[in-house]
This record gives C-alpha cells, sequence and structure tokens, in this order.
C-alpha cells in the first residue's frame, strides 16, 4: 500500500459539514458526487501531474500526487478554497485574488466592471484602485459633462458583484482603494456612513509617506487632480486622518494602506507601482496581477506530552518539509490555472507570485504554553515566520534551478542577488474557512472564544470547545459540562476561579488582548513577509478614536504595511436620534388613563407555523388563533440565529401580540410593518422580503389571506435565495455565529465568508 492510500484523513466532522456544503463537485441536482477523501485526490493529482511537463517520470508524479496528498489530508497544509473546489473540475481557477486597473475613460471603467465580473464567476475576489479617475465635477472633454467622481463608479461594482455568486460557492468581494492625496478622498472616507452602500467593498485608503510626514509636521499637504496633474486645494494632514480614524472606530471602514511602503516591497518596480491590493488588503499586485495563496497550519508542528506545555517543542524539520511541498505545490498552480482573462495568465507566468502563510498560531502558542501577547510570542513570531520565508527561498531556487528563473527576473530586485522562481514566496492571509477545514485557529488571529456554541440542528445547541483546552481541563481536573456552557457565554475563561491562572494566561482570545498587542504582533511576522499581513486589530465596544489613532500611528511605526481595525459591535449600530420630550396635557394622561385590557390567554389554543427566509436567517412563525377563528398572538423563532436578530423579532412578535389580543385589526398591523427595509433583504419567489419586521407582515398577510397575490408554496418560502448584504452578526445563510477575522466575516458553523 502506497503513501496516497494509506494518509489518514484527519478533517473533524464540522470541517466534513462544511467540506460538503461548500467545497466538493455536485451534479446538477446538488448532489455531493464526492468525499473529502475524493476531493483531495482529486486536488493532488491535477497540481502534481503539472511536472511531467519538467521531464518528471510518470512514477515520480505519482509519488509526487502522494506527497500533496498526504501533507493535505494530515492538514499540514492546505490551498487556497478555489484549489480546492476548481482543480481537476472544469471550471479550473485556483487563484484567490486579482487586481484589476481602473483608468479614467469610461471604456476602462465599464471593461473593469466586466473582467470583474468574469472574476468572481471564477471564484476570485478583485482589487482595484480608482485614483485615477478624475474627481466630482470636473470637466469631461469628450462631452463637456460633468464628472460623477469615483464613488459613484464604485455602485456600479459593487451592484455587479451583488449579482454575481462566485462560482456557485464563493460571494464576490472587493477591494477599493483611493489615495489620500484625490480630490475626493473626503467623500471617500465617509463612503460607508450608510450601511447599505458599497457592501461588497473592503475600503482602504492609500496612505502615503507624503502625508504621514505632513501628519507628523502638523501641516497641509495637497490634493492633486489626476486628470491634470495640478494641485486642487491642501487640506491638514491631521485632520484629515482624524476622519479616518473617525469612521473606521465607527464602523471598522476604511482601513489603512501605507502605500509607499508596499511598493518597497515591489518585487519588480521596473515593471510598475502597486497601486492596489486584494480585498483583504494581504496581497499587492500590479495590474492584471493574480495571485494563489496556502496556508501551513503551525498547530501540526508541535511535540509535547501536554497542551498546557513546558515540555512541548516546535518540529522544525518536519516544518522544513512541509514548506518546500508548498512551494512546489503553489508553483505547479500556477501553470495548471486555467486563467479568466489571457492578459491576468500572461502577467502572473510572468512574476510567478505565490503567497505561503500561515494558520493555527494561536493554536501552536497554547500547545506551547506561551501566552498571545508576551514578549515570547512576539519573538517566536519572527523566529517561525523567518524560518519559513527562508525555506520557501530555498526551495524557490531549487525549482528555478530545474525549470526557470520567473521570466520577469532581470526587471526584479533579486537580479544580483538570488534567483527565485517566484516573485514572491509569502504572504499571512485570512483563512477563515480554511481554519474551519483544518480544525485550527485562524491566521495569526488569537482564539475566537474558548468555547462556544454551534448549531447543527433547529433549536438544537451544540457546545463548541478548544481541543486543547478541553486536553487541559481533563488533565488537571477542572473539566465539567458545566463550566464549558458557561464559557460559551462569555467566550473568555479570564473570569473563572476554577481555572488556574497559568491556563487564564495561555488561553487568550481576541478581546483579552490589547489593540496595541494585536499590532506588535502583526508587526512582527511583517518582519519576513515577502507580500503583507491580513489581520484585525479588535477593541472592545467602550474604546475610544484616540485609541484607533494610536494603533493607526503604532502600525505605522513598526513597519506595518495596512492595519484594519474592527471595534466590537459597531457594525450593528444604527443611527439614532434624540429629540426633547413633549409636556403631556392633562387631556392626554386622561386619555392614557383609559387603558386597552387585553384579552387574556385561554388554557389551550391551536394555530399554524410557516417558515420564511430572511437576510438574518430562518424565521419561524407561529399564529395562534382565538375560538373564533381570528388571530390572538404571534410567536418567532430564529433558527439557528440568536443574539440581537432573535431578540427583536421575539420583541416584535410579543407587541404584535399584544395588538392581537387588543382587537387591533391585522390589515392594521401589516401596514405598520410591511416594506420596512433593513440591511439584509432576501427573495422568495420574486418576492423581495426587505427585513425581519416585512417578513412578520407577510406572514399575517398569508394567514389571513389578505392578499391573494402573495404566492406561498406550502413550505412557507424554504427556497428562498438570500442576497443579504452582510454585516457582522447572525450568519444570513444558516443563521450562526459569525466572528470578523483578517478583514473578514467568518460563520463557525457552516464556513461562510463575507469580506467587507
Amino acid at each position: 500500500m502506497n503513501e496516497l492510500t494509506s494518509a489518514k484523513l484527519e478533517f473533524n466532522p464540522n470541517a466534513l459539514k462544511v467540506l460538503e456544503k461548500r467545497y466538493l463537485k455536485r451534479d446538477e441536482n446538488g448532489t455531493p458526487l464526492e468525499n473529502a477523501e475524493d476531493m483531495l485526490r482529486r486536488v493532488a493529482k491535477t497540481i502534481a501531474s503539472v511536472d511531467l511537463n519538467y521531464g518528471k517520470s510518470g512514477a515520480e508524479v505519482e509519488q509526487l500526487e502522494a506527497e500533496f496528498y498526504s501533507v493535505m489530508a494530515s492538514l499540514k497544509f492546505l490551498p487556497n478554497s478555489p484549489t480546492l473546489m476548481n482543480a481537476g473540475r472544469r471550471l479550473g481557477q485556483l487563484s484567490a485574488c486579482f487586481v484589476l486597473p481602473v483608468d479614467d475613460s469610461m471604456e476602462s471603467i465599464f471593461e473593469a466592471v466586466k473582467n470583474a465580473a468574469l472574476i468572481h464567476k471564477s471564484g476570485g475576489g478583485t482589487g482595484f484602485s480608482f485614483s485615477k479617475l478624475r474627481p466630482t465635477g470636473d470637466i469631461v472633454g469628450s462631452t463637456k459633462g460633468v464628472s460623477s467622481g469615483p464613488i459613484s463608479f464604485m455602485t456600479v461594482f459593487d451592484a455587479a458583484t451583488e449579482a454575481i455568486k462566485q462560482g456557485g460557492t464563493r460571494r464576490g468581494a472587493n477591494m477599493g482603494m483611493l489615495r489620500v492625496d484625490h480630490p475626493d478622498i473626503l467623500d471617500f472616507i465617509a463612503a460607508k456612513d450608510n450601511n447599505g452602500q458599497l457592501n461588497n467593498f473592503n475600503l482602504s485608503v492609500a496612505v502615503t509617506d507624503v502625508f504621514m510626514k505632513a501628519f507628523e509636521k502638523d501641516e497641509e499637504y495637497d490634493l492633486m487632480n489626476p486628470h491634470t496633474g495640478k494641485t486642487v486645494r491642501s487640506l491638514k494632514a491631521k485632520e484629515v486622518f482624524s476622519l479616518i480614524v473617525k469612521h473606521a472606530w465607527k464602523n471598522g471602514e476604511p482601513g489603512i494602506i501605507f502605500l509607499d511602503r508596499m511598493n518597497q516591497g515591489n518585487p519588480t518596480p521596473a515593471l510598475g507601482k502597486i497601486e492596489s491590493t486584494n480585498p483583504c488588503g494581504e496581497q499587492p499586485l500590479l495590474p492584471y496581477e493574480s495571485c494563489n495563496l496556502g496556508s501551513i497550519n503551525l498547530s501540526r508542528f508541535v511535540n509535547g506530552i501536554s497542551a498546557a506545555g513546558t515540555e512541548a517543542h516546535i518540529d522544525w524539520e518536519s516544518l522544513r518539509e512541509t514548506v518546500h511541498g508548498a512551494v512546489h505545490f503553489l508553483d505547479n498552480v500556477i501553470d495548471i490555472n486555467k486563467y479568466p482573462l489571457e492578459i491576468i495568465e500572461d502577467n502572473t507566468k510572468a512574476n510567478r507570485k505565490i503567497g505561503l502563510g500561515v494558520m493555527g498560531w494561536a493554536d501552536m502558542l497554547i500547545s506551547l504554553g506561551i501566552p498571545y501577547s508576551s514578549e515570547d510570542a512576539s519573538t517566536l513570531s519572527t523566529e517561525v515566520m523567518k524560518f519559513i520565508q527562508s525555506e520557501g527561498r530555498k526551495q524557490s531556487v531549487i525549482l528555478a534551478g530545474q525549470r526557470g528563473v520567473f521570466p520577469n527576473f532581470e526587471e526584479s530586485i533579486y537580479k544580483n542577488k538570488m534567483r527565485l522562481r517566484n516573485a514572491t514566496i509569502t504572504t499571512i492571509a485570512p483563512t477563515g474557512t480554511l481554519s474551519i477545514l483544518a480544525g485550527c485557529s485562524s491566521g495569526i488571529e488569537p482564539l475566537f472564544a474558548v468555547s462556544f456554541v454551534r448549531n447543527v440542528l433547529e433549536g438544537t445547541k451544540l457546545y463548541e470547545v478548544s481541543p486543547l483546552f478541553e486536553k487541559v481541563a481533563r488533565e488537571r481536573g477542572f473539566w465539567s459540562r458545566e463550566l464549558i456552557e458557561k464559557i460559551a457565554e462569555k467566550g473568555s475563561i479570564h473570569d473563572f476561579e476554577e481555572i488556574p491562572d497559568d491556563v487564564k494566561r495561555t488561553f487568550i482570545t481576541a478581546h483579552d488582548i490589547s489593540p496595541i498587542d494585536h499590532v506588535r504582533m502583526q508587526a512582527a511576522f511583517q518582519k519576513h513577509i515577502d507580500n503583507a499581513v491580513s489581520k484585525t486589530v479588535n477593541f472592545p465596544h467602550d474604546a475610544s478614536t484616540k485609541e484607533v489613532e494610536d494603533v493607526y500611528l503604532l502600525a505605522y511605526g513598526l513597519g506595518c504595511k495596512g492595519v484594519t481595525v474592527y471595534r466590537d459591535g459597531s457594525r450593528e449600530e444604527q443611527v439614532l436620534s434624540t429629540g426633547q420630550k413633549k409636556k403631556v396635557e392633562p387631556e392626554q394622561a386622561e386619555e392614557r388613563r383609559n387603558k386597552i385590557v387585553p384579552r387574556k390567554r385561554p388554557d389551550m389554543i391551536k394555530g399554524t407555523t410557516r417558515l420564511l427566509t430572511t437576510g438574518c436567517g430562518h424565521l419561524y412563525v407561529t399564529v395562534n388563533e382565538d375560538k373564533d377563528g381570528n388571530p390572538f398572538e404571534l410567536f418567532t423563532n430564529m433558527g439557528k440565529a440568536g443574539g440581537c436578530a432573535a431578540s427583536q423579532a421575539e420583541a416584535i412578535g410579543r407587541l404584535i401580540s399584544l395588538a392581537f389580543r387588543s382587537n387591533i385589526e391585522s390589515e392594521e398591523i401589516v401596514k405598520q410593518l410591511k416594506g420596512i427595509s433593513c440591511h439584509s433583504p432576501s427573495w422568495a419567489n420574486g418576492g423581495k422580503i426587505s427585513s425581519c419586521s416585512d417578513a412578520l407582515s407577510k406572514a399575517i398577510e398569508r394567514y389571513a389571506e389578505i392578499d391573494n397575490n402573495i404566492s406561498g408554496n406550502g413550505n412557507g418560502g424554504s427556497e428562498i435565495h438570500s442576497k443579504a448584504a452582510f454585516v457582522v452578526g447572525a450568519c444570513p445563510e444558516c443563521g450562526g455565529a459569525v466572528a470578523q477575522e483578517g478583514g473578514c466575516a467568518v460563520c463557525k458553523d457552516c464556513g461562510f465568508t463575507k469580506c467587507f
């Protein structure tokens, strides 16, 4: 039995569930045609076959196939999602990230929209710089009309993305960047004040060194019209910086990219400047370039007796072998890939950029007994990433000796140094879904939670707990079901007296760590990354704008190439207006004293339950009637969702019940609820459900048969397909828990991802 057939498959049950939902090949009816092992064999066989083009024998390729299968089956390395989904299949598009140019002409703008649609359809994400577009109000020479500016055109890209679901499995995502010296920069900074706008974009301000120097000196800087090259006005750098901070504090947008620092790391400056990155900011690319990514699961390279860990150590030799195999794998992907555009294929093969990163970093630290926020953790991160970068370059040199350097090598910064096969090798990408498959912590993020609730069936709760914590808790005698349930309510173990202090110091979650420590960890990894690092700096809800500003400045000072922040709960907030209380006149007080008393509930009551799918998840609506057949009360159940969405639906249901029992007509209730919209609409049988409130109005209408034009299908709309513009909260597909990681929202239940 060879290694290919004997390698043990190590996906956990939840990973298998996510694979079945999102990755496996299916027939036209959606029935899986393969299992997890079949998928990995398909990927390994496809990627290994490239070596036949470089003179390897069939036996050598079969052995390589076995090695590729083994490293994936053991969860030591996984390529990015498009490779797992599409390798060996008809679509065959294996890259995760692309950058497209947007020049100052209508032809270029809509060519970019078309190309982005093709990329999204094939499973990739796109980055754009809109900095070349003339500002709002500028005269268009060909028509003598007036330019509507970059933001108006960004809405066109956003609408196109909304209309296309990537390959049927991945939702489109974009990075939108604008230089800080563009005349429309103030509008760009505030572009996401309205949560209903640009929901398919991450926004980042491209900050220049000139701007940062003006900030440090408290000076003005110039805004330049990109069409004419002339200065149009000047702004105080500190005021603009303060505005960026204010809006990032408000809802996490925009992020910051340090553009000149990105270009300092550009391996081929003679070919052009870096203008944008992929949607999560970690992969700077030239126009019409793509990059394929993969991540090493660091949690698989710790040997030792206890997860608490004084005797544990890193298996450097195994890590070395995995790095070499991963670089070989990713280089092969470039050749076997089916690119959405010929120009992207040409540019990608000319530079052969790959992005090898890591996941399971927090798990590695826990296994070694090292607190995430400690100096030891920062030191080890630099050591580990230096090792991966060094070994990755060694393998790239080996491949260059066998296959040749990348075609643009003579125009690169490596010309008189090392002869590499790949212009870039290392990247830290967000690994939301990949880390679910690998059963490890995401990217270089701390733990999402030590324990949390995973919803496996409607109304059924399963308490998910870190395997490392369970191991330690059982070994040291403080494990109990009750403890896990309590931890799940908080996520963190910081306040539990029964847990030993050394365990508390080791099992740290995102909100146990100061924002400053988040940045320091990002900076430590950045020292040995060719591209950039995708990481979220988490803030508590009560954090101040000054704290956000301090993080931005620290990130710049420590050499980061960008920074993304998220203040807990900030994306769920709504703008509230407060007015003065009106004086209550005596006659009004008398009217209020004549209260309507709701009818009492009888002991027995009957009704029906209807399923509606909203942008926040499945909504079960039960309408009970009195003995005369009139609506008496209404109950809601948010399916798998919890938190704010479920509580609001329950509150509305109670108020509707109060209205029914107070003899208010159903039509009047429907009028008040119908058409209320939120950020997460959905569509059912051609009809739009604008919000949970709107869904409840439709449920009442269908029950009372008020509107016969609203069609039902007997299951209350189970065929609804959500097109929700997602914000952090309940997953729009399954209603599960969603975490903010690496600039993306990731559902811990079904693997849904949405990059803001």
